[in-house]
């Protein structure tokens, strides 16, 4: 099987644990705790497919998916509350599962005939709809609608993708730069803690 299909897995692990911690946060039991890991994991990409009109659905025809998610759900349970170093790793593999998944979903949708501005949302919907799933099951503000630099980083990685394209670069390279993109925007703001400015609503005075 192709590397970026173990890959694809491995995000799906980490999107996992990570909606499993918000459940536990939120103190739901043990059936709200897989559906949200569930959500999160494959909420973006089912979107996605559901929107191609892709069929069946890709955690359907290979069940191999909701074995990892279920695995990594229940780990995450048994471990508990993760330690503040552990928390640290798991922000960046969720930065390098974002990536994945921002270059994965547009590539996906590239193969359905999909064009560049349509591709760049498909590719933002499979990284970031998992997340905003997982926050509003879990009565969060989503992460997606808040400051912090995360859909805007899967938007950067993935026009760099097609401006390499453009630029006549091989398609694995600009993938891979991409991804790369994606990735180091990330964790450069989590590291440095940009956010984007907030908006202001105007004072209209009498």
């Amino acid at each position: 099987m192709p590397m970026i299909y173990w890959f694809d897995l491995l995000g799906v692990a980490v999107f996992a644990v990570s909606g499993a911690l918000a459940a536990m946060q939120a103190g739901l039991d043990l059936f709200g705790l897989l559906v949200i890991a569930a959500m999160t994991a494959v909420g973006g990409g089912t979107l996605r497919d559901l929107l191609l009109n892709r069929h069946p659905v890709f955690w359907m025809k290979d069940t191999r998916y909701l074995l990892v998610i279920i695995a990594s759900a229940l780990a995450a349970l048994l471990v508990g509350p993760f330690p503040e170093h552990a928390i640290g790793i798991l922000k960046v593999a969720d930065a390098l599962g974002l990536a994945l998944f921002a270059l994965c979903g547009t590539e996906i949708a590239e193969e359905h005939g999909v064009k560049p501005m349509p591709a760049l949302l498909m590719g933002t919907l499979t990284a970031c709809g998992g997340g905003v799933l997982r926050d509003v099951l879990s009565g969060q503000a989503p992460l997606l609608l808040r400051k912090d630099i995360y859909a805007t980083a899967a938007i950067g990685g993935i026009a760099l993708y097609f401006l390499l394209k453009a630029m006549g670069v091989p398609m694995r390279w600009a993938f891979v730069t991409g991804m790369v993109g994606v990735a180091a925007l990330r964790l450069a703001a989590l590291y440095f803690g940009w956010q984007l400015p907030a908006l202001q609503m105007l004072q209209v005075h009498p």
